[in-house]
């Protein structure tokens, strides 16, 4: 840093002195400082957190309830596990009868037999460990793609304000990353860990009926051997939270950054990111080093207690077999028995922190599909009839959140079937929501909003929607054909509909000059579109959908003036015969709509047509001189 260097006094070169490269520094420094603290500050939240209770009883009988439709192949699976632990656990007695009535013996005929056992015992061990795999990796997969389902369906059920407060990548971690530990437990850590203590149980047991004295030998380590996995345990905890957390952070940045490269282009921010995923990328490099170090702690520490044990083994019983208290054959079975006694202490070791990330995992998507909706069909909801598209929001207030501020106060209005409905008004004026609750994307506070004389929280949300067309600001495209895209609001529509709509809108001409015209694959959102051409296939999506109430948010501001005057015919086709309610800053959206509703902090401060407001000099006729006025002006 330049702070620490030996600044040369300006004043022997004749100049005034200067503070720029003290102040510089400070600022690198500042900036540095503010970076750790972000990356500090992310790492607090617990989102990521995968690790909870080794065991939680409520987790694990509500994730049992996923189990019991295939409880039939569980239970083989348990029998064909017990079946290859047996023969596992057997295999080194064998290979010591062999040695003992074989070799030591001098007979060919018990040799040969126990070769053939355990060749035998080998063989099944494994038919039987394949099955085991099989059957698990099936369950496993079929509960995974359940509860992903469920998942999704339930997240199709929650309203707009769930989104508005719960980000994507959450959301996608939920999806993939807590529904993929609980495939990992379901297919390895259910039976494996009954494996593992079977094992366990049948080595000891094994070990002590062979030889109790030299059992008590073999087990003189254990000590070191809880010691050692206390230890790891405890820290590598710790550690390997922080890997995952701070490769969370990492592809978050890397989403990103991918996603607003043009905006980091335009501002020339590229240094700053690298600086930045530099940060993240050494911080996620030192937690990869701590957990390895720990790892290189735990894993040579295992192997070499179990050296150890064997050291005493041999040393103990070989002792005992010079002075014939111990056959040949035992000891050997003994030196395998130990060198297969840590291996599942050592898996049950790993299985530990995996326990922990299912439970956490498990209560993070419980917790996500008990959660109801905030906006539910009544009880006794009917389906809304087709509706003429009479439209009165009736002293209609609204708040986003119980408790919270209204942004919409006392809002009256009278929709005539057929209308054209302008919203107009500064940027948190209250025109979105007034659409929104149209929308019946959320419920009116007080008063009542009436479809047809239908008070909308009377019906179900599915027949008023059906009966809607909404096209938005930002348009959305699915990954598909164009012809896909415009058929998404009615999938029974025929090519010749598909294409009708298409000309209504103007948007024929373009699908047909593509490569592949109305069967292009538009890209994820889009992409390989413009931004009018995206607009022109939302206005033919709605169009196609043939709605009684037509909503338009600011749906024509993105796209050029000529591109413009190609939907405008078509827009007000599109509107004939049917209640119109539009937000636009377009002059020519406005000025033929039959009312215009003048909106300021969430009150109806004007409201008539174009020239009547224009007439009274008030709000409108101020936002007409500033705003669109300068429309009709000629460019020079």
């Amino acid at each position: 840093m330049a702070l620490n260097k030996p600044q040369q006094d300006p004043r022997a070169n004749g100049q005034a002195p200067t503070l720029q490269p003290v102040l510089e520094s400070l600022d690198e420094q500042a900036a540095r400082e503010a970076r750790e603290a972000r990356i500090r500050q992310l790492l607090r939240g617990d989102d990521d957190e995968l690790l909870g209770k080794a065991y939680d009883g409520r987790l694990v009988r509500r994730l049992g309830t996923y189990l019991v439709p295939y409880k039939a192949r569980l239970v083989f699976a348990v029998v064909l596990m017990t079946i290859s632990s047996l023969l596992s656990v057997a295999g080194p007695a064998i290979i010591g009868f062999a040695i003992d009535d074989g070799i030591r013996a001098g007979s060919w005929e018990q040799l040969r037999f126990w070769t053939l056992v355990f060749l035998v015992t080998t063989i099944i061990e494994w038919v039987t460990n394949r099955g085991r795999v099989h059957i698990m990796a099936y369950v496993g997969t079929k509960v995974v793609a359940n509860m992903r389902s469920e998942l999704f369906r339930h997240l199709h059920r929650l309203t707009l304000n769930f989104y508005s407060n719960y980000s994507v990548g959450r959301l996608m971690s939920r999806l993939i990353g807590d529904v993929g530990v609980l495939q990992d437990f379901v297919t390895w850590s259910i039976t494996g860990l009954f494996r593992s203590v079977f094992n366990l149980g049948g080595i000891v047991l094994a070990m002590l009926l062979l030889n109790w004295q030299l059992a008590l030998v073999a087990f003189a380590v254990t000590p070191l051997m809880f010691i050692l996995t206390n230890y790891w345990r405890q820290r590598v905890r710790q550690a390997y939270r922080a890997t995952r957390q701070r490769l969370a952070l990492i592809n978050g940045y890397l989403n990103e950054s991918i996603s607003g490269i043009r905006v980091t282009k335009s501002f020339t921010r590229e240094a700053r990111n690298f600086q930045h995923f530099d940060d993240l990328n050494r911080s996620f490099f030192d937690a990869n080093v701590e957990a390895t170090r720990l790892a290189a702690l735990f894993f040579p520490g295992v192997d070499f207690i179990g050296s150890l044990a064997t050291a005493l083994v041999v040393g103990v019983g070989g002792w005992l077999v010079l002075g014939d208290a111990l056959t040949a054959g035992t000891l050997v079975a003994f030196v395998l028995y130990v060198e297969r006694f840590f291996d599942p202490i050592r898996e049950l070791a790993q299985r530990y922190n995996t326990f922990q990330a299912t439970m956490a995992a498990s209560e993070r998507i419980f917790e996500l599909l008990d959660l109801e909706p905030d906006l539910v069909d009544a009880p006794d909801a009917k389906p809304l009839p087709p509706v003429r598209g009479e439209v009165v929001f009736d002293k209609v207030s609204f708040a986003y959140r119980e408790g919270s501020k209204d942004v919409l106060h006392d809002i009256d209005l009278y929709a005539k079937p057929g209308e054209r409905i302008a919203l107009v008004g500064e940027t948190g004026a209250g025109k979105s929501t007034i659409i929104r609750l149209l929308a019946r994307f959320y419920d009116v506070t007080d008063g009542a909003l009436l479809i047809d004389g239908h008070d909308v929280r009377d019906v179900t949300s599915d027949s008023l929607r059906q009966q809607l067309g909404i096209v938005l600001q930002d348009t959305f495209l699915f990954t598909g054909t164009i012809a896909d895209n415009i058929r998404y609001g009615r999938l029974d529509a025929t090519d010749e509909e598909v294409r009708d709509a298409a000309q209504a809108v103007g948007a024929h001409d373009f699908i047909i000059r593509l490569p592949d015209g109305y069967d292009s694959e538009v890209g994820e959102n889009g992409s390989n579109l413009s931004v009018g051409q995206r607009q022109l296939v939302s206005f033919a999506r709605a169009l196609l959908a043939d709605p009684r109430i037509l909503i338009l948010d600011e749906a024509t501001s993105s796209v050029d003036t000529a591109t413009e005057r190609i939907i405008q015919v078509a827009l007000d086709r599109l509107m004939q015969g049917r209640t119109s309610f539009v937000i636009a800053h377009r002059l020519s959206t406005i000025v033929n709509a039959d009312q215009i509703i003048v909106l300021d902090h969430g009150r109806i401060v004007e409201q008539g047509t174009h020239a009547e407001l224009l007439a009274r000099r008030g709000r409108y006729y101020n936002l007409y001189t500033m705003q669109w006025a300068q429309q009709t002006q000629p460019t020079l």
